[in-house]
């Protein structure tokens, strides 16, 4: 019987008979803005575990390169190769095999979000990003705008590449490496999602060093949680509608908590607790990650 080694907001690790297998415990918890939501969405756990197994099998079948995933061992639960995990910046050997690289990679494929916020306020520019000056939301952009953030600082922060390097300790080849796997990976995303009508706008990803400091994928990608997704055909018709858990931050933005939010933590105050969802929007979202396990693997939920 294994022990609980960590909760995340949305996942439990617990340990294994072997030491160097873990497994992830999907829970129907919801977050947004770092905040646990006091309200449980049926079934989320599973639609995350399932989405996620589905596309390392895509992933590993295509070649781009290895993931941790043993085996789906229930539908809310997955056994994962164990990696080390090291938050000092900087401390990680540049010979240690199956370590955790210490970066999430964004890549964008349409201005939106919180990007969108940050070209209006003019901290990513319209030369960064390849789009014109007065583009609108929604666009696409010219080439994939490949963002690094760190992990384990109380909120992601963008960096740059010299100090994704140094807070790593990767080489260059290997940012390269990781780099090109996370776009290689978005294409064939691309490639299924627009199957079932959907455009896959923009996701994070994260990686480890295996055997011979291979590029590994791990943790959660390719869901409602981790990506931005948007019904193409009401995109064609001029409309961004989301499909995502964006639908449950607008839910936050709207009633003004995220704002209130906001406000504390730039004063460095006690944060408010995040109200609880209305019951109409708990079915909603149930509907929604249920439909997109559907829209995203072409499989019975």
């Amino acid at each position: 019987m294994g022990e609980m080694l960590y909760q995340g907001k949305v996942k439990q690790v617990w340990s294994t008979d072997d030491p160097n297998t873990l497994e992830f415990r999907f829970t129907n918890q919801i977050s947004v803005f770092d905040q646990i939501i006091p309200s449980l969405i049926p079934r989320k756990g599973e639609s995350l575990n399932r989405t996620t197994a589905h596309w390392f099998q895509l992933v590993e079948a295509a070649g781009i390169c290895k993931s941790h995933l043993i085996e789906v061992n229930a539908a809310d639960r997955c056994l994962v190769r164990k990696v080390a995990v090291i938050k000092e910046p900087g401390a990680i050997p540049r010979d240690m095999e199956w370590v955790f690289v210490p970066l999430e990679v964004i890549v964008r494929h349409y201005l939106s979000g919180s990007a969108w916020r940050r070209f209006q306020r003019g901290e990513l520019t319209p030369e960064q990003l390849g789009v014109a000056a007065d583009c609108e939301y929604g666009v696409k952009l010219s080439e994939p705008f490949v963002e690094v953030t760190t992990k384990f600082e109380k909120f992601d922060r963008n960096i740059g590449r010299e100090e994704a390097l140094e807070i790593s300790n990767i080489t260059d080849e290997e940012y390269e490496a990781i780099v090109k796997a996370a776009l290689a990976v978005d294409d064939i995303i691309e490639q299924e999602a627009a199957k079932n009508g959907l455009i896959h706008v923009d996701g994070k990803k994260e990686f480890a060093l295996g055997t011979n400091r291979e590029v590994v994928l791990v943790d959660t990608f390719g869901t409602l949680d981790e990506d931005r997704w948007w019904d193409a055909e009401a995109y064609a018709n001029g409309e961004c509608i989301e499909l995502s858990k964006e639908f449950v931050r607008s839910h936050y933005i709207d009633t003004g908590h995220q704002a209130v939010l906001k406000v504390a933590r730039d004063a460095g105050t006690d944060e408010p607790p995040i109200p609880a969802l209305p019951q109409s929007v708990i079915d909603e979202t149930a509907a929604l990650y249920a439909s997109m396990f559907e829209r995203l693997t072409s499989q019975t939920f």
